[in-house]
């Protein structure tokens, strides 16, 4: 029996680069729901004894977080969505403007991945007599339909991404004995950001031990220094 190591590219089994846009926001989401909400209830605990006062911490964090994730989300989305818009409308100019120069960009692209001058310039008329603009947005600007960008789809994955994976520390929290909510909520944390890592590389068919250690040690990083920060102001106070 033969294993392949790498997914085929047939029709019937896409790239991977098409889940780019959701599978972003996603990961974005989810992390920053993770880490921040596990983050702010640990230096909540760290500060303060006071289950009210953490839970309220975590509610508050969770609900304000996936709300900012989302319209943090929707206008860098929407800003780079103008950008392309942008650059598409100056091609469509340029090809209105001086069609032979941009053929000859065309063709000096097709060059430099490899064909000779005649084979260039041949892809260069042909491609540009079926769809002159698309050919200048796909192989001078770079942009497909895998790429492109859709704010609400990344606004509303993040969010609600970001809400989900935020309930596992709040959860944690929420279950835990008082004098026990920081080690719950550390173990809880970590053990979400392992599962994400490990999800996040499998959706993009990326190795899963560097996805899991990637956003493990970050996350853990980030909690240990917001507990330290409790810690101080608790103890300051």
């Amino acid at each position: 029996m033969h294993h392949h190591p790498l997914p085929s590219a047939h029709s019937d089994d896409p790239h991977y680069v098409g889940r780019l846009g959701w599978l972003r926001a996603g990961v974005l989401g989810a992390n920053d729901g993770i880490v921040s909400t596990g983050a702010i209830i640990m230096g909540v605990a760290a500060a303060t004894p006071d289950a009210q006062a953490i839970l309220i911490a975590g509610v508050a964090g969770l609900t304000a977080g996936a709300l900012s994730m989302a319209a943090g989300e929707y206008v860098s989305v929407s800003s780079q969505a103008d950008t392309e818009r942008a650059d598409i409308e100056r091609e469509r100019i340029a090809l209105r403007d001086s069609p032979h120069s941009e053929l000859r960009e065309l063709a000096e692209i097709y060059e430099q991945r490899g064909m000779s001058p005649e084979t260039a310039l041949q892809a260069a008329r042909e491609v540009s007599d079926h769809d002159a603009l698309a050919a200048h947005v796909r192989d001078e600007i770079g942009l497909t339909d895998a790429t492109s960008a859709n704010p609400l789809q990344a606004a509303l994955t993040s969010a609600l991404t970001f809400s989900l994976a935020g309930a596992v520390p709040l959860l944690a929290a929420i279950a835990a004995p008082v004098p026990m909510v920081m080690g719950f909520v550390l173990v809880a944390t970590l053990v979400a950001l392992a599962v994400l890592g490990a999800l996040g590389a499998w959706a993009g068919g990326a190795p899963i031990l560097p996805g899991v250690t990637r956003v493990t040690l970050w996350g853990a990083i980030a909690l240990g220094i917001t507990a330290g920060v409790g810690r101080l102001f608790g103890v300051s106070a």
